[in-house]
């Protein structure tokens, strides 16, 4: 896109979507990214691959432990809720500061690499020590260079007009994302090949992070045709320019632990920082029950439902409805203020999980109805009969879904709305925490499967499944009970509704 260089942006840039009225308005709205510059497909694209990359890896990651590595259901859950999940979360964090100082570009080249080489380990080697030492703790940093980059660059490559339209295509093609991967899961694991690559064989686990190694790869061409002018300001600062690069690396680490720091020295006075804090400690009760569809699911659809079970495509009802239902509940709700909407979300969510604790022949009914044959047989793919958990599960992931799509985007406009006047970034920056609390409570899961959904010998899932509920639970109960000390007034929301 060429034309004179100036900093006015054209009119259309300015007034945006909002120019058009009536039918017009509403259809220009889809259209606003017509004229998108070449930088911003190229971000939708790179976002696809990197979240289906990262969401066939994170299926794959318990089984993995347990069957190639020989860890217990114990010590599988423990590495991943305690150790690759949060590290993710930490380094994400820092993403951010890195990204700034060595421009997006050569960021998004180096987590590429880091997750290439990662991958390539985890393909390679059936040692745990080196596994976990050379795969899995670096592609936690890896993937935690691409999340902040992609915001950015969303950002830097849409106009003022096309900003609100882009970032709801980002969130839409993370989804599909999921959706890929959920069948890319299933479809290899049914497969089952048996094939050598100069002298090694690959397990099934191991095949499907060959996949994701192959997604990753497809990255290096789409950053490439990234222009050099995205990494930014830096070429304008010759001090920075000419110092090396891994010493702009080194000291932008220590500058975001400093600023990590006196960021939170600085909230620490601000009693809103400790509502907020309770709040997303609640919300994390929630995430919990949203992160073991990947780390839980896979070993009880093996145990319960038959080996190589098609819980991809189950727990890809969950991004399909997501992408249909959060405009649609967001449109319909925005009047009311984000913490009622949260609570709201909550109890949804809360009972789409005591669902899978109820007895399974209550549901034997419903497969034998015309949905619940359809479901097994033409969407799952399921031969001959069809558990009663696959149309509970089923049920539990569309409650789940409606409830997550009235919660999940109320969060962060919770955290914005108040924040003091000037420091909606920092406490904007804080609601990656209930990720982090999520991923701290699905790491006790190993235990909860040892005990109720073991690989051999009695079980009894429903229990387990009542205790997840019962966590969900936590969060609607605390957030009602305590509202009168958590809730802080949004800006432009009526105290009480």
């Amino acid at each position: 896109m060429t034309g004179p260089t100036t900093n006015i942006p054209p009119p259309e840039d300015i007034v945006g979507p909002i120019a058009a009225t009536g039918l017009a308005g509403f259809f220009g709205k889809f259209t606003v990214l017509k004229g998108a510059q070449r930088e911003l497909w190229l971000t939708f694209l790179i976002k696809f691959l990197i979240y289906t990359a990262y969401s066939v890896t994170n299926k794959t990651m318990v089984l993995w432990l347990s069957k190639d590595l020989g860890f217990n259901d114990q010590a599988a859950g423990a590495l991943v809720g305690w150790v690759w999940a949060p590290a993710m979360t930490v380094f994400t964090l820092l993403a951010g500061s890195l990204t700034d100082a060595i421009g997006l570009r050569r960021t998004f080249f180096l987590g590429v690499g880091i997750c290439t080489v990662a991958r390539s380990v985890m393909v390679m080697t059936t040692s745990p020590s080196l596994a976990l030492a050379c795969g899995v703790l670096p592609l936690a940093v890896g993937e935690a260079l691409g999340t902040p980059v992609l915001l950015a660059a969303t950002r830097r490559y849409s106009t003022t007009a096309q900003r609100s339209m882009s970032f709801s295509v980002i969130y839409v093609v993370m989804n599909i994302g999921y959706i890929a991967a959920g069948y890319i899961f299933d479809y290899v694991r049914q497969w089952n090949l048996h094939v050598s690559f100069f002298g090694l064989e690959p397990t099934t686990h191991q095949q499907l992070f060959l996949v994701s190694l192959a997604f990753e790869i497809l990255l290096f061409p789409a950053i490439y045709f990234l222009r050099r002018s995205a990494d930014g300001s830096i070429s304008s600062e010759p001090n920075r320019a000419a110092s090396p690069f891994w010493s702009r690396i080194s000291h932008t680490v220590r500058q975001s632990a400093v600023d990590t720091l006196r960021l939170f020295h600085r909230l620490l006075g601000q009693s809103g920082f400790y509502r907020l804090l309770v709040f997303f400690l609640f919300i994390g009760f929630l995430k919990a029950i949203f992160l073991q569809m990947d780390y839980v699911f896979p070993k009880f659809g093996d145990r319960e439902l038959g080996l190589h079970a098609p819980v991809g495509r189950l727990s890809a009802i969950n991004s399909i409805l997501i992408i249909l239902l959060v405009p649609i509940i967001g449109a319909l709700t925005q009047r009311f203020s984000a913490y009622r909407m949260v609570v709201i979300g909550g109890v949804i969510c809360a009972a789409g999980v005591f669902i899978m604790a109820l007895p399974t022949g209550w549901f034997q009914p419903a497969v034998n109805s015309a949905p619940g044959q359809w479901l097994g047989h033409s969407y799952l793919g399921v031969s001959g009969s069809i558990h009663p958990y696959y149309v509970m599960a089923a049920l539990y992931l569309a409650v789940f879904s409606i409830g997550e799509a009235f919660y999940s985007p109320r969060v962060y406009e919770y955290a914005a709305a108040i924040a003091p006047p000037g420091q909606e970034a920092s406490y904007g920056a804080l609601a990656y925490l209930p990720f982090l609390v999520g991923k701290l409570l699905i790491g006790a899961a190993g235990w909860l499967l040892a005990a109720f959904c073991p690989e051999q010998g009695p079980r009894n899932s429903g229990m387990m499944w009542l205790i997840f509920a019962l966590a969900a639970s936590v969060a609607p109960i605390g957030l009602l009970a305590l509202r009168r000390y958590i809730r802080v007034p949004e800006a432009g929301r009526p105290d009480v509704d």
